[in-house]
């Protein structure tokens, strides 16, 4: 990740400590109160669509890092890779995005893992990163990688800086991609 990439990741992680702080009229203690309340909101929502589907798994709430972060849990036995996919669980965590916004009126930034989905995508980025420092090692030349959200370029900039090379994003919206250079 370049120098600018981490101060522009830097400053929209204090952006939303700074807004959920904020929100809860500047008290730390009312801050976490606030995500908690806006993770029961979405484990409401993500318990009646799942009995909707009549899909199993265990819903947990947590708050990290000014955001509220709900996973749903499977057991072995568990149907929940029907809706595990990264393209499924990013839909997911818009709408329950949405229905949090709907009860609370203001803006959420919830992150939504669904049967270990967010870890099973970071190892496969690092599997596709690892070709591509190898690729730019061998040729010396530039790669683009295909447009990701925002949350896998930033685990993308991560690896590639680990590797020892450099990242850039570039392109507006929906086609937004990262491009790996030599160092």
């Amino acid at each position: 990740m370049t120098k600018e990439n981490a101060a522009v990741e830097a400053e929209e992680t204090a952006a939303v400590e700074v807004e959920a702080a904020e929100k809860a009229a500047v008290d730390p203690a009312e801050a976490i109160k606030a995500l908690e309340e806006e993770g029961d909101i979405a484990a409401d929502y993500l318990e009646e669509l799942l009995d909707i589907f009549d899909l199993d798994g265990d819903i947990e709430i947590d708050v990290r890092q000014g955001r509220a972060y709900v996973e749903i849990k499977a057991d072995d036995s568990s149907n929940l890779k029907l809706i595990s996919e990264p393209e499924t669980v990013e839909a997911l965590q818009e709408l329950t995005r949405l229905a949090v916004q709907v009860k609370t009126n203001s803006f959420s930034r919830l992150i939504l893992d669904v049967g270990g989905s967010r870890q099973a995508r970071v190892d496969e980025l690092t599997r596709l990163v690892n070709r591509i420092v190898a690729k730019v090692g061998e040729t010396g030349e530039a790669s683009h990688l295909k447009p990701m959200s925002s949350y896998e370029r930033k685990i993308v900039h991560d690896l590639v800086s680990e590797a020892g090379l450099v990242s850039e994003s570039e392109g507006e919206g929906k086609e937004r991609h990262i491009v790996v250079k030599p160092a």
